[in-house]
């Protein structure tokens, strides 16, 4: 028969975790035709929780910028970063998108001790990373981090606006709307445009 002793020592679960701070992190605009991609990190405050986060695309264009405000003030630390057009043309959208997450991880004040991405696929990292899909839905930091990246690039896309206004661009935001596709056709693409994205490529020829 066994001990006590033994028994409860069979309970005992193994953490494979790294102790330490953990990082969401997720992009914005990897499907418009035009402009960076943008991806963001973030460490939560335990201490310090916010109310609301939510995939950013679940929530309206009000609330995220009410988020993104708060997120802001009360994480440990946060970081929004990049890749550009000419890097998703030269790289392709998926690296780029991975540049962009591997940026917004190196911008952060504090190294996590593990990172977790939204989505299927990982940036390389030089810590312990797991990628997790719908994580935006599922995940405060990546929740956070989705409302920080889509935030940063929807206000990229209104100072792109005010210099390309017959784009539309502050509306669709990039996408490929029937109004972007007829702005390509009766304008031609802009330095904005992502020249290897099959709408663009198309005016250009």
């Amino acid at each position: 028969m066994r001990s006590r002793k033994f028994f409860k020592a069979e309970q005992v679960a193994l953490v494979w975790d790294a102790p330490g701070l953990v990082a969401g992190v997720d992009e914005a605009g990897r499907g418009p035709l035009a402009g960076p991609v943008v991806a963001a990190a973030v460490i939560l405050d335990e201490l310090n929780p916010i109310a609301g986060l939510a995939d950013s695309k679940k929530l309206s264009a009000r609330k995220r910028e009410q988020l993104f405000d708060e997120i802001r003030a009360k994480a440990l630390c946060c970081s929004i970063a990049e890749a550009s057009v000419e890097e998703i043309d030269r790289l392709n959208i998926l690296q780029a998108t991975m540049l962009a997450m591997q940026r917004a991880v190196q911008g952060l004040r504090l190294k996590p001790a593990k990172v977790l991405v939204d989505g299927n696929r990982l940036p390389q990292l030089d810590m312990l990373a797991e990628a997790i899909v719908k994580g935006d839905a599922l995940v405060p930091a990546i929740s956070a981090a989705s409302i920080l990246a889509k935030v940063h690039r929807d206000r990229w896309c209104v100072q792109c606006h005010e210099q390309y206004p017959q784009y539309g661009f502050a509306g669709h935001k990039g996408y490929g709307t029937a109004e972007h596709m007829a702005a390509l056709q009766e304008h031609g693409a802009c330095p904005q445009h992502r020249k290897t994205f099959a709408p663009v490529s198309r005016v250009l020829r």
